[in-house]
């Protein structure tokens, strides 16, 4: 008998249809269960507000396969006896991308260039270079060593940091040391109890002055007050793809204190993202169908 698993769409149903030993069924989030709903052993969710809802509904429900590399909203919700697995590596690649872009657009001032081009302003001036910058990166996982792979061709001198430390990762006990040395730190952390508001006011202060606080883990990585505070007196400048809350308030100080970018949490939202998560979705319930477990399987807060 094949592993029925629940699909939210069609994307979900022709990717999984070519993994032996699985059958695909498409569910709508919010609607009634199709009758194989009480077989399924697998489900590929859509939004975690269904949950409450539709986990009673699937009594032999053994994993729940996310498309997210982010699993905070579900750990509270997944019943003990069931996997969780999350996306981890489908979009480290875009998310690198887009530091790498957003670091390039504050060094070279684009943002500047492009308020002149606007304003018909021939203002031609020297700017600062992402080349010999000292990079320090919070989270050693698929992100952190994707953007290390696509900074180092910029002659940037990266540092990892992980919850411990390792051959060639140093542990995040060592950041006090570390953050004054660094021009640009990075945040590609998961968002748990040990992370959560980490970035405080005395992370902030000891970022070396000019300094770039760049954010794609979650917005509560980070002290909302304590990096207004900061990025208001012009020390720091910030790139933020996350932020706390989201979406944030149209009266927010973070709309418009000078030098921060602010993006609507898009980093890994990039054409082509929702075949590589489903591309790693069916790795995962492949695993699983031939009797392994998934390698991006939960335990505890991550």
């Amino acid at each position: 008998m094949p592993l029925i698993v629940l699909v939210p769409d069609e994307d979900g149903v022709t990717a999984l249809s070519r993994v032996p030993g699985v059958k695909p069924v498409r569910y709508t989030p919010g609607s009634a269960l199709p009758p194989e709903a009480v077989e399924a052993e697998v489900l590929v969710p859509g939004p975690v507000r269904s949950a409450p809802e539709l986990l009673p509904k699937l009594p032999k429900l053994k994993l729940i396969q996310l498309l997210s590399a982010g699993a905070e909203d579900w750990i509270p919700v997944v019943p003990s006896d069931v996997l969780l697995s999350t996306c981890r590596g489908a979009h480290g690649g875009a998310t690198a991308e887009w530091v790498v872009a957003a670091l390039l657009s504050t060094y070279r001032e684009l943002g500047r260039f492009g308020a002149d081009q606007a304003a018909r302003v021939w203002n031609r001036h020297s700017t600062d270079t992402l080349q010999e910058k000292r990079v320090l990166i919070v989270g050693a996982g698929d992100l952190g060593r994707q953007l290390r792979r696509r900074l180092e061709p910029f002659d940037t001198h990266v540092t990892m940091v992980g919850l411990t430390a390792r051959e060639g990762v140093s542990g995040v006990d060592e950041l006090p040391e570390l953050l004054p040395r660094h021009d640009v730190v990075v945040l590609m952390v998961p968002l748990t109890s040990r992370t959560r508001g980490m970035v405080d006011a005395a992370f902030l202060a000891s970022m070396r002055d000019g300094a770039v606080l760049v954010n794609v883990a979650r917005g509560a990585v980070a002290d909302t007050d304590a990096l207004v505070a900061e990025l208001a007196t012009g020390r720091l400048r910030a790139a933020l793809d996350v932020v706390d809350p989201e979406p944030l308030p149209p009266d927010h100080p973070l709309w418009t204190i000078p030098g921060v970018l602010l993006t609507p949490h898009v980093a890994g939202s990039a054409r082509g993202s929702r075949a590589r998560s489903y591309a790693v979705a069916a790795t995962e319930i492949g695993r699983y169908a031939s009797g392994e477990l998934p390698d991006n399987l939960v335990h505890g807060e991550y």
